[in-house]
């Protein structure tokens, strides 16, 4: 789903997890929220999701799985080299998602 850069993605997190049969969801700091993880956990899924630092009680996460996320950072940080895309010069979504899925996969075939 495509926000605004000004919102924050956890505004859409649990919409983009309805239905979706996970063992872990992975995210980072950002998503820590009580509301959030109970809705993980609801889901049937076991979050890996670091505890904020200013957190009173700190939660433990898987810390190997964690670093699973890394290659996910570096798809974004492939991604934001086509100025097209981390510009954002389309005004409609569709060619905007539509750009993404041609540079994801000149990226894979590389």
């Amino acid at each position: 789903m495509l926000t605004g850069g000004q919102r924050h993605d956890i505004t859409q997190a649990e919409v983009l997890l309805v239905g979706l049969d996970s063992d872990f969801v992975i995210a980072d700091r950002g998503y820590d929220a009580e509301a959030f993880l109970t809705f993980i956990c609801d889901q049937g899924s076991t979050p890996v999701i670091p505890p904020r630092k200013r957190r009173k009680q700190p939660r433990a996460y898987d810390t190997w799985r964690y670093r699973e996320r890394a290659l996910i950072e570096c798809f974004f940080n492939k991604i934001k080299h086509y100025r097209r895309l981390f510009s954002r010069f389309d005004k409609l979504a569709r060619r905007f998602l539509g750009f993404l899925h041609f540079a994801g996969a000149l990226i894979w075939l590389r």
